[in-house]
């Protein structure tokens, strides 16, 4: 016999120890005084057959399963407590109970429901300790409805998956409600996948299809205790059978054994107050307790049943058992475990009785304590601890061996091991790091579902945690890569090529540390890290024709969504190397700036050449016309950042009035129209490549009042007799970045032309003061660092420079710095003004990606930012900021006040 387990004795002590110790028990003797007289008189068989005729003067099945059950409870509890009836005798009965309860309440709602249907159509999977037929004495039930959208009865024109939920929360409603009789079982529908969102029922076919491709590692686990309970019997033992190759896999693959070790994290759940053995400890979670020896034979089970039917044991002593037998795990070790456990559940069982609780921890109350102890038989609660703390010992440290014999080069799974490998690993904030770890293990995260998911991310799990407590910031890139994995849709490739190509974890540690904007590019669609694996991903990109070529390329079969597709991807995956040489220092901040220019401009080139063919398909062509792009603004100077939009007008020559020679006709101006809003959908609306650009097309003659194509006799009328000032002044930085090379040279030739039209200074200088006066109201500085709108910042910059250019009619170059130079060459700017240019611009470009709110960047990112901005520290850059700004100042308040009292603080 087990020691601590009850002697057998006088159901009538077991009545007094109930009585004096148990509530619950003492008023179940009450109202049920047939059922006390029969224990009275030490007959527990007949009370056993009573406990089935209870509820046979019941008004209703929900009256009578309520009765049957506090029948049976009582019997069960007074023969338990005298030693009369086995554990498995008692967890028996309630398990048998639960399915017969579950059979009668479903008979009863078709019955009432569909009166001439047969009780067909769905079925009750039990799992957990209701599925082992190991049910404790308070136990919920964790059932799965299934339903055969083809056999469950309908009423009217209910539809089978309304009448599935209807009859599946009857179900539960018949067996959990509370009335003066009690209530039958406490049902937990948690089981089920994602029970947060899917319905109370689950049709078959839809339940097969994710148990075989979507189910996490705990559900396997749970489904080793998994049986057909209630219901449709042949749709119950269908499913089963159907699923069975999910439960028991032949072949245990590496992915496979690190899923289970992420499931047994769970079994340490960290309740500090349960986890230290003592008053209050939690005889289910807790170290060395009843979870702990189940799944010690279920992680057993999970390897060795795919192969050895023999194993598959739902019950936990009886697989014990099995494996011990098979020779699969130490039968020492399994009669330690097996006893130990037969003792928890017993005195778990005893906690249960005192007020029908579903509690699994002894009470941290002395006086509670003593009476749970003295209910079981013992005179203390101090008893009772001494009887179970050598017990949990010895269960405690043989799960310790299993978890510590798995992977040595893995981050442990066990908490207090864990923590010590993150220290050792040079980990600092090391509490924080084992929650998002065990986070990560929990099987809660989509992307770490799968088993070779689970696989690639344990193999790099530990280098990759070096690599961010090694990087400049590491809670931040913590926080981004906990963000980056939430939204990952799938992480096999991702790990898989970290594991493989360790300089990308540097990288990937870089960019998580100092830039949210790639970090969240990333999120969207990690294999932009893919890009980097070539040595030449961090090269600036070559020229515009190049560019062109290399996104071009498509393979038989593709069609314009596929060439689109491919394109975006090519230069999403150009722009995000381009960032990340940025992080890396590879090169000067305004060198990227243009190759994020040629990047785009390549871009523009060929998704037009694409739309163009493929408009044509249907209109063909205007004859004589041909289409013209206009870049303003960043582009248009060669200087992008990862943040600038894309400022384009559309032109295009001929006869408006022309039409087109396809098989659907359009007029020249409808045509052009049609075609530019194919083009600026083509760069900016999201496809399943994401998002590229987005394009702003205001600048257009007339704004967003003017035609979206216009000619370009029309734009050389609107620009020589009705643009305003500010439109000349975008118009200093336009080229054409589209279009046959005369038609091109032509238009650059007009433009200049209009610029360098004659112009009244003071009417001039005016109109530039007023438009910045308007950005002033409508558009005030983001932050501290906002480069371009704080006064004497890159705005401002901008009006001097375009002021001397309409001025002078000089310097008309579309790139700000050769247009600088230029007019520092003619004595009408300040030369320092030039180096101010360039060192707002290389934070500007290095802030866009760094700090996109404007605000102060982190400490651990001041130092990169500084470096970028060609300045030896952050103070110096500050300082040179400062500089660069009041020069700026000093030449606006030279060029632009209009009287010697009016500076530029003035008006900003």
């Amino acid at each position: 016999m087990i020691k601590g387990l009850p002697e057998p004795t006088d159901l009538k002590d077991a009545m007094k120890r109930a009585q004096d110790h148990a509530p619950y028990l003492g008023m179940a003797m009450e109202v049920q005084p047939e059922l006390t007289a029969l224990l009275a008189e030490e007959n527990l068989k007949a009370a056993l057959v009573f406990v089935n005729e209870a509820g046979a003067g019941a008004e209703n099945v929900r009256q009578k399963l309520r009765q049957e059950k506090r029948a049976l409870a009582l019997t069960l509890a007074v023969g338990d407590l005298a030693g009369r009836l086995s554990l498995t005798e008692v967890v028996t009965q309630l398990s048998d109970f639960a399915d017969r309860a579950l059979d009668e309440a479903l008979a009863d709602i078709y019955a009432t429901r569909y009166p001439d249907a047969d009780p067909k159509g769905l079925a009750v999977i039990g799992l957990g300790k209701h599925g082992s037929r190991e049910l404790n004495y308070s136990s919920d039930i964790d059932p799965i409805f299934i339903y055969d959208p083809d056999k469950i009865p309908i009423r009217g024109r209910e539809e089978p998956s309304d009448a599935a939920r209807r009859v599946g929360q009857q179900l539960v409603d018949a067996l959990n409600a509370r009335d003066a009789d009690g209530y039958v079982f406490r049902v937990d529908m948690r089981l089920r996948p994602s029970p947060e969102v899917s319905p109370v029922a689950l049709p078959v076919e839809a339940a097969i299809s994710y148990y075989e491709s979507s189910a996490l590692a705990w559900e396997q686990a749970a489904f080793i205790r998994s049986r057909f309970a209630a219901g449709d019997g042949d749709l119950g033992r269908y499913f089963l059978e159907t699923i069975n190759p999910f439960i028991w896999r032949r072949s245990l693959d590496y992915g496979a054994i690190r899923n289970i070790g992420a499931v047994s994290v769970q079994i340490r759940d960290h309740y500090a107050a349960g986890q230290k053995f003592g008053p209050g400890y939690d005889l289910k979670r807790g170290r060395g307790g009843i979870r702990e020896a189940e799944f010690y034979a279920q992680m057993h089970q999970l390897i060795f049943g795919g192969r050895e039917p023999a194993l598959r044991a739902p019950a936990t002593r009886d697989a014990l058992r099995e494996l011990a037998d098979a020779g699969r795990i130490d039968s020492d070790r399994a009669t330690t475990l097996a006893e130990s456990y037969e003792l928890f559940r017993v005195i778990e069982h005893r906690l249960q009785m005192v007020n029908d609780q579903q509690t699994h921890s002894l009470p941290s109350d002395e006086t509670a304590l003593d009476r749970v102890a003295q209910l079981h038989g013992l005179n203390e609660g101090a008893d009772l601890l001494a009887l179970l703390a050598p017990v949990v010992e010895a269960v405690g440290a043989i799960y310790d061996e299993l978890i510590a014999s798995d992977d040595s080069d893995a981050l442990p799974q066990a908490d207090q091991a864990l923590e010590a490998a993150l220290e050792q690993r040079g980990v600092t904030q090391v509490a924080s790091v084992a929650e998002k770890i065990k986070r990560w293990r929990s099987g809660k995260v989509t992307a770490l579902r799968s088993a070779a998911a689970v696989e690639s991310f344990e193999a790099v799990l530990p280098e990759m945690i070096e690599a961010i407590a090694a990087s400049p910031n590491p809670q931040q890139a913590l926080i981004r890569l906990d963000s980056l994995i939430d939204k990952l849709p799938t992480a096999i490739n991702f790990f898989r090529m970290l594991e493989a190509r360790p300089g990308l974890r540097d990288m990937l540690s870089h960019i998580l540390s100092h830039a949210p904007v790639l970090a969240e590019e990333l999120s969207r669609r990690t294999e932009l890290l893919e890009g980097l694996i070539d040595t030449t991903a961090l090269d600036l990109p070559p020229s515009v024709d190049e560019l062109a070529q290399q996104f071009a390329r498509c393979e038989d079969g593709d069609d314009y969504q596929m060439l689109l597709d491919r394109v975006r991807a090519r230069v999403g995956e150009k722009r995000f190397a381009l960032g990340t040489q940025l992080i890396e220092s590879r090169h000067d901040p305004l060198a990227i700036a243009a190759g994020y220019a040629r990047v785009a401009e390549a871009a523009i080139q060929v998704l037009t050449d694409a739309t163009i063919s493929e408009f044509e398909k249907a209109h063909g062509k205007v004859p004589g016309s041909e289409m013209l792009i206009l870049a303003l603004g960043r582009l248009g100077g060669e200087a992008l950042t990862h943040a600038s939009d894309l400022d384009l007008i559309f032109l295009f020559t001929g006869d408006h009035g022309a039409e087109s020679d396809g098989r659907r006709p359009l007029g020249g101006t409808q045509y052009f129209n049609r075609l530019a809003q194919r083009m600026v959908a083509a760069l900016s609306v999201p496809t399943a490549a994401g998002p590229l650009y987005e394009v702003d097309t205001r600048l257009r003659p007339s704004g967003t009042q003017g035609p979206m194509a216009v000619t370009i006799e029309s734009f050389y009328k609107y620009q020589a007799e009705s643009a305003w000032t500010w439109e000349h002044m975008a118009l200093t930085r336009a080229r054409p970045v589209y279009g046959g090379a005369e038609a091109r040279e032509q238009l650059q030739e007009q433009i200049q032309a209009i610029l360098k039209k004659q112009r009244e200074p003071e009417i001039l200088r005016k109109a530039v003061r007023k438009m910045r006066l308007d950005i002033v109201e409508h558009k005030p500085p983001k932050g501290p660092l906002d480069t371009k709108l704080m006064e004497g910042g890159l705005v401002d910059w901008e009006f001097i420079i375009h002021f001397l250019q309409l001025k002078t009619g000089e310097a008309l170059h579309p790139q700000l710095g050769e247009a600088a130079r230029g007019l520092v060459a003619g004595g009408h700017l300040d030369e320092n003004m030039v180096a101010a240019h360039e060192l707002m611009t290389r934070l500007l470009v290095a802030l866009r990606l760094m700090s996109p709110d404007c605000d102060y960047p982190p400490e651990t990112s001041r130092e990169l930012i500084a470096k970028a901005a060609g300045q030896e520290s952050w103070d110096a850059l500050l300082n040179g900021y400062d500089t660069a700004r009041q020069c700026v100042i000093e030449e606006w308040n030279r060029h632009l006040r209009p009287d010697p009292h009016e500076i530029l603080g003035d008006i900003l």
